[in-house]
């Protein structure tokens, strides 16, 4: 059977920070939710571009050279090899879309607080 995906839905399940949940995936793609606040790490994803999608709140997508504001409805691509990092000053939304293969922490050890464990359904 063919279920819909309710975004809201799914998001009302958890309020944990920084922990991507999947909630599909299509060739070779994972659909990731997760809710961020604060900065996390410095980080790349050597082997994978990685697309961030804003669904409820605002976001800052800090790179070394610059950095990108993105509110509701705005998304960004991240080219594979990029350093960045995502700041919240208040909780926002994300939907993530990346290959299955990527580690969620990309190339940089975490502290506890922002540790995403892969292949977290909800």
């Amino acid at each position: 059977m063919i279920d819909k995906i309710n975004i809201d839905e799914k998001f009302g399940k958890f309020t944990d920070h920084w922990r991507p949940k999947i909630v599909s995936e299509l060739n070779g793609q994972e659909f990731k939710l997760v809710k961020i606040k604060g900065e996390y790490p410095w980080h790349a994803h050597a082997d994978a571009d990685e697309m961030f999608f804003v669904w409820k709140g605002e976001i800052m997508l800090e790179f070394r050279s610059h950095t990108v504001d993105l509110k509701a409805g705005e998304a960004i691509v991240v080219p594979k090899g990029v350093e960045h990092r995502p700041v919240a000053d208040n909780e926002a939304e994300i939907f993530l879309i990346e290959p299955k293969s990527l580690n969620n922490n990309g190339d940089t050890d975490v502290d506890e607080k922002y540790d995403a464990p892969n292949n977290v359904w909800i």
